[in-house]
């Protein structure tokens, strides 16, 4: 993790919180999901269904790994930035957003979702706060919950 300069924490859930960080030679931005629990192994985290699916789903409306780090039993998950999430977005607007950007958003979900299952992957957690937005760019994140298709 010291290729990184963390800034400020972005979100918190269940399994771990979401930091804005910068790669420090380029100054890049990056998210980077600290996990909660304890990982005393690399096949443990390379084991990690989110790990797993995300390695096999690259797609311009699936959110990218970039990689994964593991430090002092740690680990952490180091993702492209995205601006914001669509529940951020219309949380504090008086009126809905308008036609064309929800068409826009359902259009660049259902290709995201399309890919996976046509992978063989669930996502499982589709909501706003899983929906990242820049610019005009949706993608799906969060794949905490992900299950294959063939799974029990």
């Amino acid at each position: 993790m010291d290729r990184y300069k963390v800034a400020k924490v972005l979100g918190d859930g269940t399994y771990g919180s979401v930091h804005l960080a910068e790669y420090k030679s380029s100054r890049e931005k990056v998210a980077v999901k600290k996990m909660k629990r304890k990982f005393y192994s690399w096949d443990e985290c390379m084991a990690l269904r989110e790990v797993k699916s995300l390695r096999k789903l690259t797609h311009p409306n699936i959110v990218k790994l970039k990689e994964v780090i593991r430090e002092n039993d740690e680990l952490h998950l180091v993702f492209e930035f995205m601006e914001t999430n669509l529940y951020s977005l219309i949380k504090d607007r008086a009126k809905g957003l308008p036609e064309k950007t929800v068409r826009n958003v359902l259009y660049q979900m259902l290709q995201g979702l399309g890919f996976m299952h046509r992978q063989g992957y669930f996502h499982r957690d589709i909501k706003p706060e899983n929906l990242l937005v820049t610019g005009n760019v949706v993608k799906l994140a969060d794949f905490g919950l992900v299950r294959e298709i063939r799974a029990r």
